[in-house]
C-alpha cells in the first residue's frame, strides 16, 4: 500500500473523486491546505514518510525524504523546484516529478484566443466608450478592425498551452511560428531557435509569451526585443510576469509602438493599484486567471488518478518534467 500526501484544498466532487481514486492506498492531508498553486508550502513531517506527493510540497522537505518516489504538482509551472540542488536530488533518488500542464492547456489557450479576438474586434476600446462618454465611433472602429486570417503569430514557448493554441487558431488561417529551444522535428508549425527570434518579431502581428520562469527566461522579452517588434503588433503574456521587461513594455505602450498588451501575469502579483501598467494605453490586465475554470479541481484530480494508474503499472506518465 502506498502512502499519498496532499496539501491542496479539495472539496465536493473533487474530494470524492480523489478519495475514491486512490483507494486502497493511504491518503493523508497536510495540516495546512492551500487553494492556490502560487502559495509556498509549509514543511510537514508527514511528507517525510509518504511515497507520493500531490500538490505543492515544500522543496526543502522533499530533499529530506528517503521514501518519496513521485511528486505530482498541481501547477504547470515548477520554478520553485527547478534548481540544480533539487534536480540532483531527484536524479540521485530516482524520483519522478510530473506537473499538470495538460489540465491548464485548454483554458490557457482559450484565454489567449479571447485576448486576440478582443484585440482584433476592438472590444476593450468599445467597453471604454460604454463606461465613459458613450459616443458612437462606427466608421473608425470598422476601419480599425482586423481579422486573424493571414496575420503572423509568434508563440514564445511550445508546450501544452502552445500546442493547444495552435489547434484553436487553425480555422482562422493565421501564420504561426513557435520559438522552441529544442526542436523535435514533428511540430505542427514552423519552429525557430532563439537566434532567429528578432527577425520573426519584426514580422509578427501578434507575439504570445507562454514562457515559464527559469534562470534562462527571466527578462527574456527585453527592451531590445520589444524594440524589434513590428510597429502596431500586439503582445500577450500568460507565461510569467518575470519573463518580460515591464519598463520596456510600458515604454512601447506609451509611445504607441505596439498596439496593445494583454497580460494575465505581472511582476509583482498582485499588481499594486498604483502601478502604471493599470493605466497604460491599450493595456488589458486579467488577475492570473487564464488557467482557471469551473471544473479545474476535478480535472487536477482526474489527471493525478490517471498518472497514479500509470505509476502503479510502470507505464509512461503524463507531463513528466524530471
Amino acid at each position: 500500500m502506498l502512502k499519498i500526501w496532499c496539501n491542496t484544498q479539495f472539496s465536493g466532487k473533487a474530494l470524492t473523486l480523489l478519495m475514491e481514486g486512490v483507494s486502497p492506498h493511504h491518503l493523508v492531508f497536510a495540516p495546512q491546505l492551500s487553494a492556490s498553486n502560487l502559495a509556498p508550502a509549509e514543511a510537514d513531517p508527514e511528507l517525510l514518510t509518504a511515497h507520493i506527493a500531490f500538490g505543492q510540497p515544500d522543496p526543502a522537505c522533499i530533499l529530506q525524504s528517503e521514501r518519496l518516489r513521485w511528486i505530482q504538482l498541481t501547477s504547470a509551472g515548477y520554478t520553485r523546484y527547478d534548481t540544480a540542488e533539487f534536480r540532483a536530488a531527484v536524479d540521485e533518488e530516482g524520483m519522478i516529478v510530473t506537473n499538470s500542464s495538460q489540465v491548464y492547456a485548454g483554458p490557457g489557450a482559450e484565454h489567449v484566443l479571447a485576448f486576440m479576438l478582443a484585440h482584433g474586434r476592438r472590444l476593450p476600446q468599445a467597453l471604454d466608450i460604454q463606461r465613459a462618454d458613450r459616443t458612437w465611433p462606427t466608421l473608425p472602429f470598422r476601419a480599425q478592425g482586423r481579422l486573424l486570417k493571414g496575420q503572423n503569430v509568434v508563440v514564445l514557448g511550445f508546450g501544452a498551452i502552445g500546442r493547444r493554441l495552435v489547434e484553436l487558431l487553425a480555422p482562422f488561417k493565421a501564420n504561426i511560428t513557435a520559438l522552441r529551444r529544442h526542436t523535435r522535428g514533428h511540430e505542427s508549425v514552423e519552429t525557430i531557435p532563439e537566434e532567429q527570434l528578432e527577425a520573426a518579431l519584426a514580422k509578427a502581428d501578434h507575439v504570445v509569451n507562454l514562457l515559464p520562469e527559469t534562470a534562462v527566461t527571466r527578462g527574456f522579452m527585453s527592451a531590445n526585443r520589444f524594440a524589434s517588434m513590428k510597429p502596431g503588433a500586439a503582445f500577450y503574456n500568460i507565461g510569467r510576469g518575470t519573463t518580460i521587461d515591464q519598463e520596456a513594455l510600458l515604454k512601447a505602450l506609451n509611445s504607441r509602438t505596439i498596439s496593445g498588451a494583454y497580460l494575465d501575469v505581472t511582476d509583482p502579483e498582485p499588481l499594486p493599484a498604483e502601478h502604471p501598467l493599470w493605466s497604460a494605453p491599450n493595456c488589458l490586465i486579467t488577475p492570473h486567471m487564464a488557467g482557471g475554470y469551473d471544473a479545474e479541481p476535478e480535472a487536477l484530480v482526474e489527471h493525478f488518478i490517471d498518472n497514479l494508474n500509470q505509476y502503479i503499472t510502470d507505464s509512461p506518465m503524463k507531463d513528466r518534467v524530471m
